[in-house]
């Protein structure tokens, strides 16, 4: 294949090109988010951006908005990963308090209502609900993924096993196995998180019982 062929294949199937690249960034960030590596964010900023552009093309209106929220959300979680407290040298992995719950209520309740809504009277989508539903749990996952809440596997995966059917359905089967993917990944990296947490809260207690015992 010679470059003018090379460019006539791009030109031909670049829709194609940039969904599998925005999953290659899409599977790198889940698998950066399992490890706990804050690389996840610029991994899955790549893919949010070329996620906007594929599915405004696709008239995928409500899952174009979600990635442009995903994309935003990731500037802010990065910002929030990086900051340090006394006993931890990034924001340390907590379970949600009942203000965060309170937080992730409004946004899957607020959302879902709007969402629907907007689909409902402003598109011919003829999946409303699932598409909110879908979208509103993510928002609120990736809220508590940008506070390294221990639930936000949780959430997401609320939006994944919905998402899965809704995708295969819209005949986007490469995002499709994504999200299988992400799903498989989410419940590991629920886990993980788990034993992480464990092991940060048993090291800050033992760093304050070293400074009482120093006094």
């Amino acid at each position: 294949m010679n470059w003018q062929e090379m460019l006539d294949y791009i030109v031909l199937h670049w829709q194609r090109i940039i969904e599998i690249v925005s999953v290659v960034f899409g599977v790198t960030e889940v698998l950066l988010s399992y490890r706990n590596n804050v690389l996840l964010y610029p991994a899955g900023i790549i893919s949010c951006c070329l996620s906007i552009f594929l599915m405004y093309e696709s008239k995928l209106y409500a899952e174009s908005g979600l990635s442009a929220y995903y994309f935003i959300m990731s500037i802010w979680g990065w910002i929030q990963w990086q900051k340090r407290t006394r006993t931890s040298t990034h924001l340390p992995i907590t379970k949600a308090n009942p203000k965060d719950w309170g937080i992730v209520t409004a946004i899957c309740l607020g959302g879902f209502v709007m969402i629907f809504l907007i689909l409902k009277n402003f598109t011919d989508s003829p999946v409303p609900i699932m598409d909110a539903f879908v979208s509103a749990t993510a928002w609120s996952g990736m809220y508590l993924l940008a506070r390294r809440k221990l639930e936000n596997w949780i959430l997401l995966n609320i939006s994944n096993i919905v998402a899965i059917p809704l995708l295969f359905y819209k005949g986007l089967s490469i995002y499709a196995l994504l999200t299988i993917v992400l799903f498989i990944v989410a419940v590991f990296g629920y886990f993980k998180w788990k034993r992480i947490m464990k092991a940060e809260n048993t090291e800050t207690a033992l760093g304050s019982f070293d400074i009482q015992m120093n006094r």
